[in-house]
């Protein structure tokens, strides 16, 4: 491991101690190998002004659900010094109180939470202190003669501490086991099981020592056979067969959690080598590499050949549950990830973002614990130890307190014809709902329409390409695990005219975009729709269906069969619990088919003016792709759950209809 200082870099953060603080802790933070998503801690002490203008001793530390990777000073707040030593000086402390005393010493009463750790960076006497989950120094405690390694390789250079619970009793643990130690040769603690300790006068020295403690771990463990060498490597056996049983694993896995979670498949080298070991069972069963882990992917992973799989893990969670409890409530039974034989590995979350952050865990994870059981044995801590952490209330509030679920989040969407007009609407207010979009248009310039939106992406597709429809809805389950949203909007306005004088191309292009290509596209969908969770297609049609217009024969037939398919569709996937509709908009003009002539040339032929015009319907209303984009994200969502077959007007009420 590399040290990435730069005094060049580090002239930029000068200004004071905890810029300074700052700067080391994003270079702790940018290496994944250290700490991941908000894991580890760091810390400075310091002597500012309170609001009285006197004198104050404070820890500033990294606040509770903080990321090192991105933190910024905001991110430190002040705690008063004198209340975290004498707290660190009583003989007991419960969670809450400790929490409560140490927003009480704030000096900013809005600033975020400390650091459950923060006693124990006080009792420390250094100035700056960092702390990490180094793999390669759990790979080390977290073996059968994980102490005596640990002595080996640093000597009196590291003060040994063994397992405790994080927070207060942690605190007690080090400031005893540092009573009267030699400074002046002692460079960090090793927590086993846990973690790592440095310390210095400056930022620095501490950030300069997590480096040279770590890389001699990496070197200990190469030296016992447990180097990168370690790492099982294969190619996984997944096929396009797969992605079906791959959206079965996800749904199952939403329906033990209670909601939509998106499935992230890894079938690359390391993830297949790991999912092809004969002792993958036993290896990925042990326990989380940290137990700060325990968190975000619970104890252990499901370990799967199939959906049929995963029921068994929860059942093993309830009695993991049984064994421990003492009044807490138990969580969910869904796994965070599955180690699926032959294949790889899948992490689950109801956020992408989630599931990213699990994803990556569980890279590490599946490397370190191979170099670990290399290098001597993988010893996980005791379930008892890792369920206290796991169901531990400090811990659990970071999820509590995380933003309320968007209405469709945990869903996959595909909305078609989604580069401009109600396709984008569509896109966006899906989006918006928490789904993760994918907008398919023939436009070339659909990714940069649909770029900057959270959630949402673009495809340039052209829709009667079927072979390459099927392989972008392959494309998208492959990405997020499964489908549960489609809507099929894509279509063209074919120039106008009477049947005696329609060219022929006009009624089979009509008919190619308008009916066919739905068709085609739903036949794509059915089979990951079947696997969804509350699975639903909606069609976009029109007005024409139940009021066509002279001349315009082959959009109003061609919508008025693509209303019969979802009629057919409806009776057809009811039993798998697919709803289908279908949506009849009328004169939505905030798009690029209206331009401003357009509408004045319209207006002028009915005689009226253009607001007139935009409003001809009986309640006089202006219908716009954001009233469409509305009433999609109700059909897709809990209000329409047990409607299916069902033609919905926006039109403002139209008399020939009605």
């Amino acid at each position: 491991m590399q040290s990435h200082w730069s005094d060049t870099e580090a002239a930029l953060f000068s200004e004071s101690d905890l810029a300074l603080r700052v700067y080391t802790s994003r270079l702790l933070g940018r290496e994944p190998q250290l700490v991941l998503h908000g894991g580890g801690n760091t810390s400075v002490k310091s002597t500012v002004r309170d609001f009285f203008g006197a004198a104050v001793e404070v820890l500033y530390i990294k606040g509770s659900g903080g990321d090192l990777a991105t933190i910024e000073a905001k991110h430190f707040p002040a705690v008063r010094m004198e209340t975290l030593l004498k707290l660190g000086a009583l003989e007991s402390l419960s969670d809450p109180d400790m929490v409560a005393q140490q927003r009480a010493a704030l000096l900013d009463p809005a600033a975020p939470n400390p650091s459950i750790e923060a006693i124990v960076h006080a009792v420390l006497p250094q100035k700056f202190v960092d702390h990490t989950h180094a793999n390669a120094v759990i790979a080390l405690t977290n073996q059968p003669d994980g102490e005596a390694l640990v002595r080996a390789t640093w000597g009196e250079r590291v003060i040994v501490i063994p397992y405790v619970m994080p927070g207060f009793l942690l605190a007690k643990a080090v400031a005893a086991a540092t009573a009267g130690a030699d400074w002046g040769k002692v460079e960090g603690l090793v927590l086993m099981q846990h973690g790592i300790f440095t310390f210095g006068a400056t930022a620095r020295e501490s950030y300069e020592r997590m480096i040279r403690l770590v890389s001699e771990a990496e070197v200990a463990l190469e030296r016992r056979g447990g180097g990168v060498g370690a790492v099982a490597r294969g190619a996984g056996t997944f096929v396009r067969e797969d992605l079906r049983e791959l959206a079965a694993i996800r749904r199952e896995v939403s329906k033990l959690r209670g909601r939509a979670c998106h499935a992230l498949f890894e079938g690359g080298e390391e993830a297949a080598g790991f999912a092809g070991r004969v002792d993958v069972d036993g290896l990925a069963t042990r326990g989380t590499l940290t137990p700060d882990h325990s968190i975000r992917t619970k104890r252990i992973p499901a370990v799967v050949s199939g959906a049929s799989d995963v029921a068994g893990y929860a059942a093993a969670c309830g009695e993991y549950f049984a064994r421990h409890a003492s009044g807490q409530t138990e969580l969910d039974g869904a796994p965070r990830w599955a180690v699926w034989r032959g294949k790889g590995v899948i992490s689950f979350g109801a956020t992408m973002g989630e599931a990213g952050i699990v994803r990556d865990i569980v890279e590490h994870t599946v490397r370190t614990i191979q170099q670990a059981e290399a290098a001597g044995g993988w010893c996980a801590l005791p379930e008892k130890d890792l369920f206290a952490v796991e169901y531990w209330d400090l811990e659990q509030a970071k999820l509590r307190n995380a933003p309320a679920a968007l209405p469709l989040q945990g869903k996959t969407a595909i909305v078609t014809g989604a580069a401009a007009g109600i396709g984008r609407a569509i896109a966006v207010a899906l989006a918006a709902q928490g789904a993760v979009v994918t907008g398919m248009d023939l436009n070339p310039q659909t990714p940069e329409r649909l770029s900057g939106v959270p959630g949402l992406s673009g495809k340039i597709i052209n829709l009667t390409d079927y072979e390459r429809v099927k392989e972008a809805v392959e494309d998208v389950v492959r990405a997020t695990g499964g489908l549960d949203i489609l809507v099929s909007n894509a279509g063209i306005f074919t120039a106008g005219a009477n049947f005696e004088d329609m060219d022929a191309g006009n009624w089979a292009k009509s008919l190619e975009v308008n009916l066919t290509s739905h068709m085609r596209l739903l036949q794509s969908c059915v089979p990951y729709l079947k696997l969804g969770v509350e699975p639903t297609a909606i069609f976009v049609g029109s007005r024409n269906v139940k009021a066509p217009g002279a001349g315009a024969g082959s959009y109003s037939c061609a919508k008025a069969a693509v209303t019969q398919l979802v009629r057919v569709a409806a009776l057809e996937l009811a039993p798998a619990g697919v709803r289908v509709n279908i949506i009849h908009p009328d004169a939505v003009f905030d798009t690029e088919l209206w331009t401003p002539e357009a509408l004045a040339r319209s207006a002028e032929r009915y005689g009226v003016t253009v607001e007139e015009y935009k409003t001809r319907n009986l309640m006089k209303t202006e219908i716009r792709s954001a009233d469409v984009a509305a009433m999609v994200c109700a059909m897709a969502g809990p209000v329409f759950g047990k409607t299916t077959g069902a033609q919905i007007p926006v039109d403002g009420g139209n008399d020939r209809v009605i």
